[in-house]
C-alpha cells in the first residue's frame, strides 16, 4: 500500500509540473521557440519513435555506455583493493583517484580528441574516465569500513591474505561498492553525453548527438524531448537495477540502511 501511495504522489507531482509548464507556455511567459508546449515535445518523441530515430540513438548510446562503464568497473575494483591494502598504492593511485574524480568529464574531451581523433575510442575513454575513479574510491572506502574482526577471523582459520581479500573483504564491502557503481553510472552517463556532443563520428548516432542537432537547428522540442529520455533512462537504471541491489546488500551485511 505504501508503494502505491508513493507512486501516486510521484505521478501527481510530475503531472503538476507538466501542467505548470503548459500554463507558462500558454500565458506567454517565454516564447514557444525557447520553451515549446509539452504537446509539441510529445509529438516529437512519438515521431522519433515511429521513424526509429530514437530507438537507434538509444541503442548506440547504451552500447557505448555499457562498454565504457564495464571497463571502469573491471579496472576500478582491483585498483581500489590495492589502495585499501597497500600504503604505496594509497599514497599514489588513491591520491590520483581523489584528484581526477573532481575533474569534470568534459575536460577530457579536448585531450581525447587529440589522442584518439573522432573515433569510438575517444567516446569510450571519456566514459571510462568518468566511472573508473568512483569505483576505485568506493572499493577503497568499502574495504576500509569492513569490521576488522572479519579479517582476523579469516586469518585465525588459516586463510591466506589473497584469499581473505577476495572472499572475505570484497564481499563484505559490496554495499559500498554498489554505491560506487551507482555513482559511477551517473558519472559515466554524464561523460558520454559530453563526448557525444563534442565528438562527431559516423559509426553511430547517439542521444547526445540528437541533442546537439536540436540545439543547432533551434528545435527545442527535440532538445527537451531528448533531455527527458536521458532522465527517464537514468531513473529506470536507478530504480530497477541499483536501488534494490543496494538495499538488499545493506540488509544482508547489516550496514544500517533500509
Amino acid at each position: 500500500m505504501t508503494t502505491i501511495r508513493r507512486f501516486i504522489t510521484s505521478a501527481l507531482f510530475f503531472a503538476a509540473l507538466v501542467y505548470l509548464w503548459h500554463f507558462l507556455v500558454e500565458r506567454g511567459t517565454w516564447s514557444s521557440i525557447l520553451l515549446p508546449d509539452p504537446a509539441a515535445v510529445w509529438a516529437y518523441l512519438v515521431g522519433a519513435v515511429k521513424d526509429g530515430t530514437l530507438l537507434s540513438a538509444s541503442v548506440v548510446t547504451m552500447r557505448r555506455l555499457l562498454i565504457g562503464y564495464g571497463i571502469g568497473i573491471v579496472a576500478g575494483i582491483p585498483l581500489g583493493l590495492l589502495t585499501a591494502r597497500f600504503r604505496f598504492f594509497s599514497d599514489t593511485i588513491g591520491v590520483l583517484a581523489l584528484g581526477l574524480q573532481t575533474l569534470p568529464s568534459v575536460c577530457w574531451v579536448p585531450l581525447t580528441l587529440l589522442w584518439f581523433g573522432q573515433t569510438e575510442a575517444a567516446m569510450l575513454f571519456v566514459v571510462v574516465m568518468g566511472s573508473l575513479w568512483s569505483m576505485v574510491i568506493a572499493t577503497d572506502n568499502g574495504v576500509r569500513n569492513v569490521p576488522p574482526i572479519f579479517s582476523r577471523a579469516a586469518r585465525t582459520m588459516g586463510a591466506k591474505p589473497i584469499y581473505t581479500m577476495i572472499f572475505v573483504m570484497l564481499p563484505a564491502s559490496l554495499p559500498f561498492i554498489v554505491s560506487g557503481m551507482k555513482q559511477g553510472w551517473a558519472f559515466a552517463w554524464r561523460s558520454l553525453m559530453a563526448a557525444e556532443i563534442y565528438v562527431s563520428i559516423l559509426t553511430g548516432f547517439g542521444l547526445g548527438q540528437l541533442l546537439d542537432n536540436g540545439r543547432a537547428l533551434s528545435a527545442m522540442d527535440q532538445v527537451i524531448g531528448i533531455m527527458i529520455v536521458i532522465i527517464v533512462i537514468g531513473l529506470l537504471a536507478d530504480k530497477i537495477l541499483f536501488s534494490p541491489w543496494e538495499r538488499f546488500l545493506h540488509r544482508r551485511w547489516g550496514t544500517g540502511r533500509a
